[in-house]
């Protein structure tokens, strides 16, 4: 069915009906319904090269894949992408995705801007004074960015959680349960999520008089092996830590397995707390010593940064331009009062 056979079913017209369908606010609710029952119940698709040419829009979110021999591809991702292609659908709005050398991103973003092919950009994995935030605010195409970017001026579009609170929450939970002895199982150094989790627990050992020892921070790709051998190092170590701290429940996996081959227990020995991304594969509750953590779902982060992106295009609005959000700690089996040594 096309445009002309769908309007000619509803009575309206082609005009009408296609507004409707871009969410036009000038069609009224009722009419919208209709049109978009019609649409569920005859399985009219729009043709994206005719709606681009009457509406000027693409129907479509642009973002950049880094990739490279040696460059690993990561879970975590892989579950953000899935909540923002859940809005999309809802939306019947693409993915244009430029692959590019991770050291190239600034210019395939502005490439991917210019081309036409899009509506919308976003941006993930912030890094510290982000290059890649000033050739943003300088288009004229709208932008999202997952995260923050320590240095760079506030003034920018983004969604993040707090990852500097969630990490002294955990830090403070640790701390009183008698913890003296910390670690930090971080994600790559120059990541802004690590930077600011590592904040954290700094400032939370800075209010009791303790310092997080460089020989106790490990700045890893968010793998279980690299948990692992994190963990195997931090063990060895004179004064082995007792309390742990994980950026991702990835990394737990590999600490934990660490742990029991030492012959030690989670929860009595070492405790742990992980961030959860409520990964659907991975649930902390699950783990032979259901988990401690702090929670924030990289799904519904996804759905709600198309949402804002996918609302600013079909002028939706308002949406907040900026928005933080906080953690859940759930407190589980792996975190125990410190050991008497």
């Amino acid at each position: 069915m096309n445009l002309k056979q769908l309007s000619q079913m509803l009575g309206l017209s082609q005009t009408t009906v296609s507004r409707a369908l871009n969410g036009y606010p000038e069609v009224n609710r009722e009419t919208r319904e209709r049109v978009l029952s019609a649409v569920r119940e005859t399985g009219y698709r729009p043709n994206k090269a005719a709606q681009r040419l009457a509406t000027g829009k693409a129907g479509s979110i642009g973002l950049v894949m880094p990739t490279a021999p040696g460059h690993y591809s990561d879970v975590h991702f892989g579950e953000f992408l899935s909540g923002l292609g859940e809005e999309a659908l809802r939306h019947d709005f693409h993915f244009v995705i430029m692959p590019a050398e991770p050291d190239d991103e600034v210019a395939a973003l502005r490439r991917l801007a210019v081309s036409g092919n899009v509506d919308a950009l976003f941006a993930a994995y912030m890094r510290g004074n982000d290059p890649r935030l000033e050739m943003l605010k300088s288009l004229s195409i709208p932008f999202v960015v997952h995260g923050r970017s320590l240095g760079a001026q506030s003034d920018y579009p983004y969604l993040d959680i707090d990852n500097e609170g969630a990490f002294y929450n955990a830090t403070k939970l640790l701390l009183l349960l008698g913890h003296r002895r910390f670690a930090l199982m971080n994600g790559p150094v120059h990541y802004d999520f690590a930077m600011r989790r590592k904040n954290g627990t700094v400032a939370a050992l800075s209010e009791r008089g303790l310092i997080l020892e460089e020989s106790c921070v490990s700045h890893t790709l968010m793998t279980d092996e690299q948990g692992a051998i994190a963990m195997e190092r931090f063990l060895q170590l004179a004064e082995r830590p007792t309390a742990i701290l994980c950026s991702s429940t990835v990394l737990a996996l590999g600490a934990i397995r660490a742990v029991t081959q030492a012959g030690l227990k989670l929860g009595e020995d070492i405790s742990l707390i992980a961030h959860d991304d409520v990964l659907p594969l991975l649930k902390p509750e699950n783990f032979s010593v259901p988990l401690t953590t702090t929670r924030s779902s990289l799904r519904a982060a996804g759905v709600r940064i198309a949402e804002r992106l996918i609302g600013g295009v079909k002028n939706l609005g308002p949406f907040p331009e900026q928005e933080l959000w906080k953690t859940e700690l759930i407190v589980r089996a792996s975190t125990g009062v410190a050991p008497a040594n």
